[in-house]
């Protein structure tokens, strides 16, 4: 009996990510089943540097690399290149995040490559991409979100702009890049032809923008920015509010989640009244509506206003912490999150692919790789370079100096 496959068993990955962008994409290829090897420079990624006394292993890198291979090859050198296109001969897809231009001016960018390899997926993200004036601006998830429009509308109106708490930019540029390399090995599947592929972190800002621009467009004139409401302030109640414990997140979309919230508030007499009826005239008392909700809020436990709002039918959530964020059942229990002893790190949670295959169980967790942990085996497996070919790669600096 043949074992269940995953869809891209077969698929090899060169992931020559760094940060956040390129290796989220490469673990969604590597939890789908690719065989993905992580390619870094003799330094490593700089995501490496960012905790003490973990040998390159913070939580942030293992949380992105896990279930990945790990080589190490210097790109500036010429044995460093020319490893690098041999690899690219045994593989289906090459990723990277550089500034555009860096792997050209490498003498590895998509036209070369694909004189290797015609099949070659070349998929590349950056923060404005590779054409239009912005192209070579320096660009990181903060900039991005700054120049998108998402903190100008982030924060309350009285209070300057504020980023989004998390890297929201770079992790929306990880997931588009990993669609565009699935919509890129489809057609590759009905042509047989390779590509190149990109998605730019500005390009994506635009979207997520939508409530904010269509209530823009509705009034002619800018919103000011409206803290935890609703960003075009059109549904009510859709706010942040006190618990006797912390804070809780309530919202209205439908009249009759209104008529549920207020049967377990105990005002009934609030679901028929002609002020709060319906979301139009709500909103047009946003205050009032904040104000009675938070006076009976600020009564109860947020767990215990989540578990109401499941009995009663309305969407509420509690506001978790990142520590009972990480302990949530639910996601446990999904495998969505998983506890792991990582061997330098200790007791850790992981989090596994959101992406789900019905038919198939959850990959199992594999620890990331040390820096050039796999260098050897991977060149010997792909390349079949034996040891006297190795010694001499090391002695022509292709892993360093």
């Amino acid at each position: 009996m043949t074992s269940p496959q995953y869809p891209l068993e077969g698929i090899t990955v060169l992931d020559l990510g760094q940060v956040y962008q390129g290796p989220y994409c490469g673990f969604l290829l590597a939890m789908a089943g690719a065989r993905v090897i992580k390619i870094e420079p003799p330094h490593g990624d700089s995501v490496r540097s960012r905790a003490e006394n973990t040998n390159g292993n913070s939580l942030a890198f293992s949380m992105l690399n896990s279930n990945k291979e790990g080589i190490v090859l210097d790109l500036k050198t010429g044995t460093g290149r020319e490893l690098l296109l041999r690899l690219v001969e045994k593989a289906d897809v090459l990723v990277q995040n550089f500034a555009p231009g860096v792997m050209d001016k490498l003498g590895v960018g998509y036209d070369v490559l694909k004189e290797r390899n015609n099949r070659l997926i070349y998929a590349s993200g950056s923060g404005y991409g590779s054409s239009g004036p912005y192209r070579d601006y320096l660009a990181m998830d903060l900039t991005v979100q700054a120049i998108g429009g998402i903190m100008s509308v982030t924060g309350f109106e009285d209070g300057p702009p504020v980023k989004a708490g998390a890297a929201v930019s770079d992790f929306l540029g990880g997931s588009h890049l990993y669609g565009a390399i699935m919509t890129a090995l489809f057609h590759r599947e009905r042509t047989g032809e390779g590509s190149a592929v990109e998605t730019a972190m500005f390009d994506m800002c635009y979207h997520p923008l939508a409530s904010n621009l269509s209530m823009t467009h509705l009034q002619g004139r800018l919103i000011p920015r409206t803290g935890n409401r609703h960003g075009g302030l059109s549904v009510v109640p859709y706010n942040v509010y006190p618990a006797k414990d912390g804070y809780i997140a309530i919202i209205c979309v439908k009249d009759a989640h209104w008529k549920a919230l207020c049967r377990t508030m105990g005002r009934e007499e609030l679901a028929t009244d002609p002020r709060y009826a319906i979301n139009k005239e709500r909103a047009a008392r946003i205050d009032e509506v904040d104000k009675i909700i938070s006076e009976w809020s600020g009564t109860l436990e947020k767990e215990e206003i989540f578990t109401l709002s499941q009995k009663e039918k309305f969407p509420a959530a509690p506001v978790r912490d990142l520590y009972e964020l990480s302990s949530d059942p639910h996601l446990h229990e999904r495998g969505a999150l998983q506890n792991f002893d990582h061997p330098i790190l200790g007791p850790i949670v992981l989090p596994h692919s959101p992406i789900r295959f019905t038919h198939l169980a959850l990959k199992e967790l594999r620890v990331n790789p040390n820096l050039g942990e796999h260098t050897q085996a991977v060149l010997e497996d792909l390349l079949n370079i034996d040891e006297d070919q190795m010694r001499q790669y090391r002695h022509d600096g292709a892993f360093g100096s």
